[in-house]
């Protein structure tokens, strides 16, 4: 959480840390919640079913999430990628962008 910079529009430093954070009920525990809470970071992310507390979460955000989880999905039918034979971080980056621009190509046509 502490690595990414979030860039701004406007003048100033970086902003460090994302209003939102959308997750899976995988990472629906009390201890991660209340860690992202103390960062200023809004949890958006469903109860288990399980839970004796119920959560309610904005479901409008948590749709967005669907649309990273394709991509990727997409991204990993590359085997390159999938199984990550480039072991340099710049050549796997390299790869990356040539595998999304062919996605987007695929949009397009």
């Amino acid at each position: 959480m502490d690595m990414g910079k979030i860039k701004r529009i406007a003048r100033g430093r970086p902003r460090l840390r994302p209003v939102h954070l959308a997750g899976d009920k995988g990472y629906d525990n009390d201890q991660i919640r209340q860690g992202l809470r103390e960062r200023g970071i809004t949890p958006i992310i469903p109860a288990r079913s399980n839970r004796k507390r119920k959560i309610t979460i904005d479901a409008e955000r948590y749709r967005g999430r669907n649309v990273i989880e394709r991509c990727f999905s997409k991204l990993k039918h590359w085997r390159l990628l999938a199984t990550r034979y480039e072991k340099h971080g710049v050549n796997y980056v390299a790869v990356l962008l040539i595998v999304s621009s062919m996605q987007f190509l695929k949009l397009l046509i």
